[in-house]
């Protein structure tokens, strides 16, 4: 196969444009899986490892601008007080070796259900920026996903970045598998509470044929939440939390997992979850005591 190595984010969407069948490739921890076990074999790889402009990071109009293949590892050290809900579920992606390789760029690109950083961007109100050389664009990760391990790029796009406000409020993520590390999401969880503007965000992993957020438990917390006081959450809320988050899932049954068990988890998830973050943002509070 023929091997593309641009220097420049310039020459990447040239040969982008010059070769819609290219397989892009940065850190190449989903795509060397891939055609080591033959699943795909392509014309072309377009290696990005070159491309300085999409391994930095830094700031856009007050939104953190994360360039697409800067690695977890780097979003861990470097970025985790910003950005606490990416870096949780950045710790939880395969091993160290992984992390120094994979990013949220190629999550995105490869668009898997159980892709880990997908909850955290959705909760959190992301937006994918998309380049080719006919310009820029940009799109809400909520609509990002179209479907089973696809997505909204034209085949002359790149992600190039991903714009995420510096947190306000606490953020949390959970993650379910078969085992504790290097493993495959059965059912993830990401929330993130927003209190400036009293909003509630989620993101549902693994559990549905897209990434998605479980609006209708968005907005019923939204409003049961005393933003101001901070009273404790009661059970009852928490576990109406829970049934409308895992009411947004659409799960099946595979060999990771049944659709009920995932269900399950999920409800478990965003009640503790809740339970996190709400004690988080009540720090200092005598009213949460």
């Amino acid at each position: 196969m023929e091997f593309l190595r641009p220097a420049s984010l310039a020459d990447a969407l040239a040969a982008r444009a010059a070769n819609p069948g290219a397989v892009p490739i940065a850190g190449g921890t989903d795509v060397m899986v891939e055609l080591n076990f033959d699943h795909r074999r392509p014309e072309s790889l377009l290696d990005l490892g070159r491309v300085a402009e999409l391994h930095e990071h830094g700031t856009d109009g007050g939104r953190i601008r994360l360039g697409a293949a800067v690695p977890y590892t780097r979003i861990i050290a470097e970025l985790g007080t910003q950005l606490p809900g990416l870096a949780m579920a950045a710790r939880t992606v395969g091993s160290p070796q992984i992390r120094n390789r994979g990013s949220v760029g190629g999550n995105l690109g490869a668009a898997s259900p159980a892709g880990d950083s997908h909850p955290a961007l959705l909760a959190a109100d992301a937006e994918v920026e998309i380049a080719s050389v006919r310009g820029t664009r940009i799109v809400a990760a909520k609509d990002f996903y179209v479907g089973v391990k696809r997505n909204v790029l034209e085949p002359d796009e790149l992600i190039t970045a991903v714009l995420l406000e510096p947190a306000t409020g606490p953020q949390q993520f959970s993650k379910i598998g078969t085992r504790n590390a290097m493993v495959i999401a059965v059912a993830a969880f990401g929330l993130a509470l927003h209190p400036a503007e009293q909003r509630v965000g989620t993101g549902v992993g693994s559990a549905a044929p897209t990434p998605r957020r479980a609006t209708d438990a968005e907005e019923f917390l939204a409003g049961e939440l005393d933003w101001e006081s901070r009273r404790p959450v009661t059970d009852s809320v928490k576990r109406r939390f829970g049934d409308l988050v895992a009411a947004a899932a659409s799960p099946i049954d595979d060999v990771r997992g049944s659709a009920a068990y995932r269900r399950h988890a999920l409800g478990v998830m965003a009640r503790r979850t809740l339970t996190w973050a709400w004690t988080e943002y009540c720090e200092g509070s005598a009213k949460c005591a």
